[in-house]
């Protein structure tokens, strides 16, 4: 077969030699084979030609996506950074709340609550946005962990102050008066002899006639003249807690009445042993006098 040769005769419309061509079968089929493998080769780089340019515009479109993500993870780093200081702030003033009213206080390593990241190995083995993302994740699932972490805490304040509030509403914790303190608790030099004794309250100087504000909750025990304080109110809060306000120059209630925390009860004079117009303010707890700025709150 191979051997074989197909002739080929071409004969003119006119009048002319006619031409004989024997071609061998082998070179056709040498010429076929060529052909066919020479469109394949073709055809498969122009595949490849277009795979080529469907994977750069790929490239080029993943390329942008990962911009773009990398500038929001940024920005989310931000945010997230702007709320964890915020959840410091309101960690800080539930610290605040359990001092001033003498609550446990939970332990700081605590509220870590187990809580790790990526190690320094695992973060360079990431890409820039994928090393962004993990860390951004693990700040989220942190914050999400002490946001209800802290919301029982809260809970937990609420329900102690809840069962306190009575005798939170009865604990003196705010000034009388607002004024310049002229003279403060204990040893202080005492301004008509000039020596040194025992002052059992606070001096607080304003004019006479200024208001005269109840600390807290309470019952008037007395009002009237009491040795060197002139003119006198006693309320007595509850709890072994009670408050004396001296050198008045006049009353606002009367003895029996109930007062709260904020009512008008009477105002600053310069009565009994006194240099001039001030409120003498005591804080008594089981009858003796302790130190009033222990008991107040918006100094």
């Amino acid at each position: 077969m191979w051997k074989d040769k197909i002739t080929v005769m071409i004969i003119p419309r006119n009048r002319g030699e006619v031409k004989e061509y024997s071609i061998p079968v082998k070179l056709l089929w040498t010429i076929g084979v060529c052909s066919i493998c020479f469109v394949l080769v073709n055809l498969f780089l122009l595949a490849d030609y277009f795979d080529q340019r469907v994977d750069q515009a790929r490239l080029r479109q993943l390329t942008t996506e990962n911009n773009t993500l990398a500038q929001r993870y940024g920005d989310l780093k931000q945010s997230v950074a702007g709320l964890k200081s915020e959840f410091g702030l309101l960690v800080a003033k539930e610290e605040v709340i359990r001092t001033i009213f003498d609550l446990p206080i939970i332990d700081p390593e605590s509220r870590l609550l187990g809580i790790g990241g990526p190690s320094e190995l695992e973060l360079d083995t990431l890409s820039a946005v994928s090393s962004s993302a993990f860390e951004v994740t693990s700040v989220v699932d942190g914050l999400v962990r002490l946001a209800q972490f802290e919301r029982e805490r809260y809970q937990e304040v609420y329900e102690l102050l809840s069962g306190r509030r009575d005798r939170l509403d009865h604990t003196p914790s705010i000034m009388p008066i607002i004024g310049n303190i002229s003279r403060g608790f204990g040893n202080m030099t005492d301004p008509f002899t000039g020596f040194k004794q025992f002052h059992s309250g606070l001096d607080i100087a304003n004019r006479i006639g200024t208001p005269i504000y109840a600390p807290a909750s309470g019952k008037v025990l007395s009002v009237s003249l009491y040795s060197g304080l002139g003119k006198t109110i006693l309320i007595d809060h509850g709890f072994g807690m009670a408050t004396r306000y001296g050198h008045l120059s006049g009353y606002n209630v009367t003895v029996g009445q109930r007062v709260k925390r904020g009512d008008p009860i009477g105002r600053v004079g310069n009565t009994g042993y006194s240099t001039g117009p001030h409120l003498h303010y005591e804080v008594l707890r089981d009858g003796r006098p302790v130190n009033p700025y222990g008991f107040i709150l918006n100094r």
